[in-house]
């Protein structure tokens, strides 16, 4: 969240100096605000995700992990820090491009919504609650939407062993999944991820901006 409001407040005065409209700025500097979000995050999410999708394929039948340290132990023996990153790459194209649709769709579904109901609303706490959460929901599955392909992809990456007998790579990752299904082998389990996309990001963000107000509160009162 720090690099996401730096960059959004970077982004925006400039492009508003470089006289680009308002709403344009605003869509300009949430997209890029979530970019460098998205890179930030996966430098730090991405091995504990492989970790979690290794230990969530296992079966009781060939039980190579007895818990995270044990997977973070033999991964980094196996494969080095090489392995705890693998997909580093395809997280970023995955999540940087769902960060930069996800802040650029909300901040144009408030626009929106906004219009709709009528600013002067705005002072009423249960209604900017309302439209943030259900500009969150909007944008969070738009994200789900565009960027399930990619995800798919990345996940089949990580969860492969390091010892199989061909290292797996993006391309033959991607001709497996279509030789598996088609175009809708990529889009397996969108139903979940979308609804799990829209709440979580409705939660997220009215929690975010509530906390956002208060402190702000807080500092006009210190």
């Amino acid at each position: 969240m720090a690099a996401l409001e730096a960059t959004k407040s970077s982004v925006g005065s400039a492009a508003v100096r470089l006289g680009v409209s308002e709403p344009a700025a605003s869509a300009a500097a949430s997209a890029a605000a979530g970019v460098s979000a998205a890179v930030a995050a996966q430098v730090v999410w991405t091995p504990v995700d492989v970790i979690s999708q290794r230990l969530m394929v296992q079966t009781p039948d060939a039980c190579r992990y007895r818990g995270g340290a044990d997977a973070f132990r033999k991964i980094l023996l196996a494969d080095g820090v090489r392995g705890l990153y693998r997909g580093f790459g395809l997280s970023i194209l995955t999540y940087a491009p769902s960060n930069a649709v996800w802040w650029s769709t909300y901040a144009v579904a408030q626009r929106c919504l906004w219009r709709a109901v009528g600013t002067e609303r705005s002072e009423s706490c249960a209604c900017l609650m309302a439209v943030q959460g259900a500009s969150a929901a909007l944008a969070g599955g738009t994200a789900a939407l565009v960027t399930m392909p990619l995800d798919t992809v990345k996940t089949r990456l990580q969860v492969m062993e390091a010892d199989a007998a061909a290292r797996p790579t993006l391309a033959s990752t991607v001709r497996g999944l279509l030789k598996e299904g088609g175009w809708a082998a990529c889009y397996r389990g969108l139903g979940p991820r979308w609804g799990s996309m829209s709440l979580s990001a409705a939660t997220m963000v009215t929690t975010y901006e509530f906390l956002k107000r208060l402190s702000a509160k807080e500092g006009s009162l210190g």
